[in-house]
Order: structure tokens, then C-alpha cells, then sequence
């Protein structure tokens, strides 16, 4: 994984110094919130319903095991002994004191970490696929690009007060596990007729309260023009981006107003008239990075590991622990584990600070230092060894990180929401929690298969409601917990925004709805192959919107 050069740790340790300063002119009053808030942003600190909340960058989801632990020993020392991982492969601390943060940063840095790039109106964390390097599937490792557009963007002069924050994805395997075409760019690792990699341009993705999928605006684009071409869409965007109402200002906006003909001439009138010479990524520097995340020395183990195979055929908890949380690898003998920050019952996201060290000591211990998040609020165990297996399942059930659930119906996204968040308008977590214990990770889960549920708590969708298979929005209606659910939504290659279905539904009822609309989907399926998703996408919205209303008219939901 990338080590920080002198350059790296020069630039965070000034950053630190001078937050500490910018904190301390406001506790002592000589800043007012209004005035400390773009000072404050610039370090990802928000100010919540309750405290402020620090929201810390892990690029493109990779840690080691070094600063896993860093960031349990602050949830210990500085916050409630936990903390919260995000969609955006981010950890966020809701109860940090402002006195406080400036130590925290300087703490971070110790182990090559920042807030940087995690709010305001930048180019925000780079994220990708949390499987990178490892899955069986993917042409190419995406995170050295990622890397590289991390490092070009993190000081730009000329995209450091952009009209929005700007969100940039990576994927490098025909499956998409990065999200990509619901960000501001999202670039697919493709190979062209001639065999050399290169990207497919998606621009113009977005959710919040007027959610599109981003379009394709290049077929390929070789790996040297990446920055060339990223730079001139970000022009585009910074010169004719709306800065007037902040609800239009994202370039997903800029396209819909512009058209994608206009807006694909636009960016490729720019990249051409800059010169994409003056930009040019040398193939040696693509190299130099992807040195730093080059795969350790895996030996190939050939044929069934038969402990592995004993344990599962007597220990049934297991056995759903493989099936639904190990994914092959691309070494035979290895595998890919996902840790599930979803038991049932609890808190989607979170993970207490002794739970962080287990997993730091797993990954130092098991998976050659490294571990991901994924966006989708999980941890990934990249290189685990088959003959190691039964061990890591031993010690994760220890610390309650055993759920088997990973890709389940109560693998649950959701987002704070009104528990914690100033911009919510109704509470995701406790509809989380009721959802899972009501469908739980045992036999029935298993019977309904692959669907995602993803909760928001505001039309802000940092849940990502609009991408679930199943969607649910909180709102706010006079004066009550109101919840939208959309249905058919996805963000993997197939990407789709899901339909607003049934009438609204309160926080008693709206558990009992989605159970309607599971019912209707297990009596409506061609057979237990047909995944929830694609039995919607043929049967379309009417037998579940019909069974909503009849429900919703004669019984208690």
C-alpha cells in the first residue's frame, strides 16, 4: 500500500499545525462558527446535532494493521469508544471535542493519515473497489490510478473551490463494486482491440435529492491521458457549474441542463485545446505507484482444503459464514473475507475499538498487514489463506464480528441520520435494526438471496436509498417520521435509479411493508435462482405496488 514520501508528510504535519491554530482563535472567540466553518471543512470537521463529528479519509478504502489500531485508540481516548465506517470508505467519530481535534489530526499523521478531502467543495476521497488486487475477476489493480488522482488533486489551485464537492470512483473488473456510475466521474478499467488498458469515462452520476446515472462520455481513454482528461472535465464543470443554488450546483446538473452531446464536445474541445502532452501520465510514474501496491508473495495451494471442508460439514454457523462472507480469490488456496459490520440487531457501520484492534491483529496476523473498507460499510480481509480460515472465523465470532450475512437482506446500508445528523429528517438506524432482527442472517435470509437494502435519513442519500434494491427515505411530514421506499434501484454495472413505489409509510409500518414486498417477490419468482433484482425488473412495479396498497388498506403493517 502507498507509503507516504517526505512530501506527504510535510504537507500533513503544516495542515495540522495550522487547524491547531485556526482551533484555538475559536475556542478563544476571536472566530465565529460562520467563520471557522471553511477552515473546519478543509479538515473534515462538521458540526452535527449533538457534537462535531470528524470524518477521517482511508483512500480508496486501504489501512494496515498500524492504523486500524491508531484509530481504536482514538475512539478510546477522544471519543465513545467507537467508530463509524461510511459509504465513502471513511471512518467518522460523532463525539470529538473541538479542543480535542487538532490532537487527533496530529495522531493521525503519525500513522500517514488525514481528514483531508472528506467535505467541502473538493475533489472528495477517491474511492474503489474494495476487492482490488485481489478478486478473480478484474483486468487491473484500479488503485494506483486512484492513488495518482489523489495525489493531483489534494492541493489543485485550480479545483479548490469547486460550486459542489466532487466524488471520483474507480473499478478495475467488469463487475462494478465501486459504484461508479453514481459518481461525478467514474472510470471503468477496460482493454481495448488492441489489448492495452485504458478507462471508460462515466460523468455526470449523482444521488441527493436529484439522483442520476452518469453517462458514458469516452469508450477509451489510455491510461496516459487520465489526469489530461479528468483535468478538463473538472473545467469544464468549475467554469459553467451553477454557483447559484447550491441544489443544482453538481456537474450531474451542468449535464442534464447542457445535454451529454454539449457537455462531451465541451470537455473534449478543452482536452484538446490544453494539450494532453502537458499533462501526459509517463508509464514509468503509472509504474513507480503501482509498485507500493503490489501483492505479497502468494504461493498457489492447489485442491479442497480439507479443514476448511471438515468444519463446514459440522458447524452449521460456519458453513453460512463461507457461503455468504468468503469469495474466491485470484491465488487458489486464498480467499477474501468480508467482515460484517451488520449483526443483527446493531448499528450498521459500526465497530467498538476493541473489535478495531481484533480486526488490525487479524489483518497483521492472517492478511499480510492489510485490510479494505468497502462502501459498503464493511471490512475486507484481502489475503487470507484457506489453511487459515476456521482460525480468523474462531477469532472474529470472539469479538462478535461473525456475522454471516455479507450480501444479505440484512446486510443493511444506512446512514446516521436524525441520531446524529443536522441535515436529517428521520431516523435510519432504528429502522436498520428492526429490519435485520425481523429478517435475520439464518434460513430464511438465505432462501430470499442477494438484496441490498440501503437507508437514508434525508434526501441528501448518503445511505444511497436510491441505488437499493430496495430503498427507504426518511422524511419529514408534518411533524411524523414518514418513509419513502423505491424499489429496482442498483449500483453495480448495471446501474439503475430505483421507482418511488406504494404510498408513504410511518416507522411502525414501514418494516411490515418491506416484508410485503419480500413476500410478494418469493411468491412471484421464476425459482430460487432469480435474485430479487431481476425478478423486479421483469415483473416491473405493479404486483408490488398492488400488494403494498391492498396491506397498507385492510391490514395491520
Amino acid at each position: 500500500m502507498y507509503r507516504y514520501d517526505e512530501f506527504d508528510a510535510a504537507f500533513v504535519s503544516a495542515r495540522v499545525g495550522q487547524f491547531r491554530e485556526q482551533v484555538g482563535r475559536r475556542i478563544a472567540g476571536e472566530l465565529t462558527e460562520e467563520q471557522f466553518r471553511p477552515h473546519r471543512l478543509m479538515n473534515g470537521l462538521y458540526l452535527q446535532l449533538h457534537s462535531y463529528m470528524l470524518r477521517i479519509a482511508v483512500p480508496y478504502g486501504t489501512l494496515n494493521a498500524r492504523q486500524m489500531r491508531k484509530l481504536a485508540e482514538i475512539a478510546r481516548k477522544y471519543d465513545r469508544g467507537y467508530g463509524h465506517f461510511t459509504t465513502r470508505q471513511n471512518l467518522q467519530f460523532n463525539w470529538p471535542a473541538l479542543k480535542d481535534v487538532p490532537d487527533i489530526l496530529a495522531e493521525l499523521a503519525s500513522v500517514e493519515m488525514h481528514a483531508i478531502q472528506t467535505s467541502g467543495n473538493c475533489i472528495r476521497n477517491v474511492t474503489a473497489d474494495h476487492y482490488a488486487g485481489v478478486a478473480a475477476d478484474e483486468l487491473a489493480d484500479p488503485r494506483p490510478f486512484a492513488e495518482i488522482l489523489r495525489q493531483w488533486s489534494s492541493l489543485h489551485p485550480e479545483f479548490s473551490f469547486l460550486p459542489r464537492k466532487f466524488k471520483i470512483a474507480v473499478n478495475g473488473a467488469p463487475q462494478d463494486r465501486a459504484v461508479i456510475q453514481a459518481h461525478d466521474i467514474g472510470l471503468q478499467i477496460v482493454r481495448n482491440d488492441q489489448g492495452e488498458l485504458g478507462f471508460a469515462v462515466y460523468v455526470g452520476g449523482g444521488l441527493g435529492r436529484t439522483p442520476f446515472i452518469g453517462h458514458k462520455v469516452r469508450e477509451f481513454l489510455p491510461q496516459r491521458d487520465l489526469l489530461a482528461y479528468a483535468e478538463a472535465i473538472l473545467r469544464v464543470y468549475n467554469l459553467e457549474g451553477r454557483r447559484d443554488n447550491k441544489y443544482k450546483a453538481r456537474i450531474k446538473i451542468l449535464l442534464h441542463e447542457k445535454g451529454l452531446e454539449a457537455l462531451r464536445d465541451a470537455v473534449e474541445a478543452e482536452f484538446s485545446a490544453r494539450g494532453g502532452a502537458s499533462l501526459e501520465l509517463p508509464a514509468d510514474e503509472i509504474q513507480r505507484i503501482a509498485v507500493y501496491f503490489a501483492p505479497p508473495p502468494l504461493a498457489p495451494r492447489s485442491g479442497t482444503n480439507e479443514r476448511v471442508e471438515r468444519r463446514r460439514g459440522k458447524d452449521a454457523q460456519f458453513a453460512k459464514f463461507f457461503e455468504s462472507n468468503v469469495v474466491s480469490h485470484k491465488v487458489p488456496g486464498y480467499a477474501i473475507v468480508t467482515v460484517s459490520l451488520k449483526p443483527i440487531g446493531g448499528v450498521p457501520g459500526d465497530a467498538s475499538a476493541d473489535q478495531m484492534d481484533a480486526v488490525a491483529d487479524l489483518a497483521e496476523d492472517y492478511s499480510h498487514d492489510e485490510l479494505r473498507v468497502s462502501h459498503e460499510q464493511n471490512l475486507i480481509l484481502p489475503y487470507v489463506a484457506l489453511d487459515d480460515l476456521t482460525t480468523v472465523y474462531d477469532r472474529l465470532a470472539s469479538v462478535g464480528l461473525a456475522t454471516p450475512n455479507a450480501g444479505l437482506i440484512s446486510d443493511i446500508i444506512a446512514c446516521p441520520g436524525l441520531d446524529y445528523c443536522a441535515l436529517a429528517t428521520a431516523r435510519s438506524i432504528p429502522i436498520a435494526q428492526r429490519l435485520s432482527e425481523r429478517f435475520g442472517d439464518g434460513a430464511r435470509a438465505r432462501a430470499i438471496g442477494p438484496l441490498k437494502i440501503k437507508i437514508s435519513g434525508c434526501i441528501n442519500a448518503c445511505g444511497h436509498h436510491h441505488v437499493g434494491h430496495i430503498g427507504i427515505l426518511g422524511l419529514e411530514r408534518a411533524g411524523e417520521e414518514t418513509y419513502q421506499i423505491t424499489l429496482g434501484g442498483s449500483g453495480d454495472e448495471t446501474a439503475s435509479i430505483g421507482q418511488i413505489i406504494g404510498p408513504g409509510f410511518s416507522s411502525e409500518t414501514v418494516v411490515g411493508a418491506v416484508e410485503t414486498i419480500v413476500d410478494t417477490y418469493m411468491a412471484r419468482r421464476s425459482g430460487p435462482g432469480e435474485a430479487f433484482l431481476d425478478a423486479y425488473r421483469r415483473l416491473g412495479p405493479t404486483p408490488f405496488k398492488e400488494a403494498l396498497y391492498q396491506r397498507n388498506a385492510g391490514a395491520d403493517i
